[in-house]
């Protein structure tokens, strides 16, 4: 899981495995293949970076 800011400034837990999209509009928006979207206060460049880090973690073990 990574955890993101949504834009009211509460932290959440999110499963990097259903995100469909990221896209700047110019807020962050997150889609899901469930498709929910959330608003993040994090850039697109952050979010793919904690993507990044989370899988690197995953697949280290």
């Amino acid at each position: 899981m990574i955890e993101v800011t949504k834009i009211n400034g509460s932290k959440v837990l999110i499963n990097p495995d259903l995100m469909e999209l990221v896209e700047e509009t110019p807020d962050t928006v997150i889609s899901f293949t469930t498709g929910r979207k959330i608003i993040v206060k994090e850039s697109r460049q952050d979010v793919k970076n904690l993507v990044k880090s989370y899988r690197k973690e995953i697949f280290a073990d």
